[in-house]
């Protein structure tokens, strides 16, 4: 829920999931991971709609604008968008901050934002972190187990080898790589 006073964006994505071409869509969330030595674990990802691609991800003990501006740097590094990419998020203080949004608009990046409490409008995103948790894990024993865990799941199996319904069962890399030859 949104109690901060920051601005915040139109919903220009609408719940339309479906991008034809990678990096024209992004929608951006944050979840947490209990972890038994100290608490909590924040992950922030980045996932593209046109593949399902987790295109930007990071993790700290603290959920603020400085985690999500972590996934945005790591997906702005591996993917240069072109200006004009629809990045979409809940209205959270994180996304709605004036940092995140000095990052957004420093790359012509259009800003989205989900209706005030409507879980539905992020759903690639709540069903990439409900993947997660049901395929890896929902706690840790530590933060390093857990940053070293999410780093296979997501870069080695998520994005490289997992088969998805969606995608006509291949994983996201092969469907991205199967555009670049059409696009060829």
């Amino acid at each position: 829920m949104s109690e901060h006073d920051q601005p915040i964006a139109p919903n220009h994505l609408a719940q339309a999931f479906k991008a034809h071409a990678p990096n024209q869509q992004w929608v951006d969330d944050t979840t947490q991971f209990a972890i038994e030595t100290s608490g909590t674990l924040y992950l922030a990802a980045i996932v593209d709609l046109y593949s399902r691609f987790v295109v930007g991800w990071a993790v700290s003990a603290v959920n603020d604008r400085h985690l999500t501006i972590k996934a945005l740097d790591q997906a702005l590094r591996r993917r240069e968008p072109a200006p004009g990419l629809l990045h979409h998020s809940d209205q959270g203080c994180t996304y709605a901050s004036a940092d995140y949004r000095r990052v957004l608009e420093a790359r012509d990046l259009v800003c989205s934002m989900s209706r005030h409490g409507n879980c539905y409008d992020n759903a690639v995103a709540e069903s990439f972190f409900s993947t997660v948790k049901s395929e890896l894990a929902d706690r840790f024993d530590s933060f390093g187990e857990a940053k070293m865990e999410l780093f296979d799941y997501i870069d080695v199996f998520y994005n490289q080898q997992r088969r998805h319904s969606t995608l006509g069962r291949i994983s996201p890399a092969a469907l991205e790589r199967r555009f670049s030859a059409q696009a060829a």
